[in-house]
């Protein structure tokens, strides 16, 4: 692969509704910027294979969203998309350096698209992963009427107050769960996303960086005509990605969310689950890379 260095990214901090904030920038600020947003209980430094590829290229910066790796945890109030937002514009103001190249996974998939859809003339090029929201069936499992989800989400939060973090007794069994969330992972994969994930405590133990409340699932249902309008609104070549292995909807089969995007490149990569970056990262570089260079979008069948 391109771009092997042994100096890694530096770390920063920025502010955005009173919480420290942290990314990693890895060098080349002459470059256009290109930033990377991980998924939900995700950081940071799982990029990191992806900036090695394309770091001689970009101004790369990848942050840990509000409650994920070394972020500050949003104490009283909920992890939203909306807040998720409002960080990164806030991130992307302090670094001024527009139009912005933007890749993101899962939830950093779907904060992209918020970006571009509200601030379309600040973005080049957009890249989602599986970030067009939940597939169908997670919705029909959600209460059908609007007080029954605000009794579970209530439940739901109290009982995250009694909720402790597992600990593992080394680094070797957090790798371990590592692997067994993602069959996919490589043994060196696995061990590069724990030991930048979590943190070891006092006694010796290791518990993920990620706050618990993290894990809460708005009552709110997923708002279909606002995000299609907002979806609607980007006018920059638009990738969209997912895996033939993973759960996300397949916009070749959803029409309703797929109308939303004009003329979106929509590309399916074999043999890869949720984490497509991570699961087939030579297919997912040379497909993302063959797009950031073109003019306009990548074919479907590439």
């Amino acid at each position: 692969m391109a771009g092997q260095h042994i100096l890694g990214p530096t770390s920063h901090y920025f502010y955005s509704q009173r919480l420290k904030l942290h990314y990693v920038d890895w060098g080349n600020p002459d470059k256009p910027l290109l930033v990377l947003i991980h998924g939900g209980r995700d950081h940071c430094r799982n990029w990191d294979w992806v900036a090695q590829a394309l770091r001689e290229d970009y101004h790369i910066v990848a942050p840990d969203l509000r409650g994920h790796g070394d972020s500050e945890w949003a104490r009283g109030s909920e992890y939203s998309m909306i807040d998720h937002v409002v960080d990164i514009a806030q991130l992307l103001a302090q670094l001024d350096s527009f139009p912005v190249t933007l890749i993101g996974h899962s939830l950093g998939g779907g904060i992209v698209l918020q970006y571009a859809g509200v601030y379309p003339e600040k973005v080049t090029k957009v890249v989602s992963i599986e970030g067009w929201g939940p597939p169908p069936q997670m919705l029909k499992e959600q209460p059908k009427s609007a007080f029954e989800r605000m009794q579970h989400w209530v439940d739901e939060m109290r009982g995250f107050a009694g909720r402790l973090p597992r600990r593992y007794r080394t680094l070797e069994e957090a790798v371990e769960r590592m692997r067994e969330a993602n069959p996919h992972l490589s043994p060196e994969q696995a061990h590069h996303l724990t030991l930048y994930g979590t943190h070891r405590n006092e006694d010796g133990t290791y518990t993920w960086k990620f706050d618990n409340y993290v894990r809460a699932r708005s009552p709110y249902r997923f708002n279909m005509a606002d995000a299609q309008e907002i979806w609607g609104r980007i006018t920059c070549p638009l990738l969209l990605m997912r895996g033939s292995e993973s759960w996300a909807v397949d916009l070749e089969k959803d029409s309703e969310r797929a109308k939303a995007f004009r003329h979106p490149a929509l590309v399916t990569i074999p043999k890869a689950g949720h984490w497509v970056h991570h699961d087939q990262l030579e297919h997912f570089l040379r497909v993302t890379m063959e797009f950031l260079l073109q003019r306009g979008n990548v074919p479907s069948n590439i």
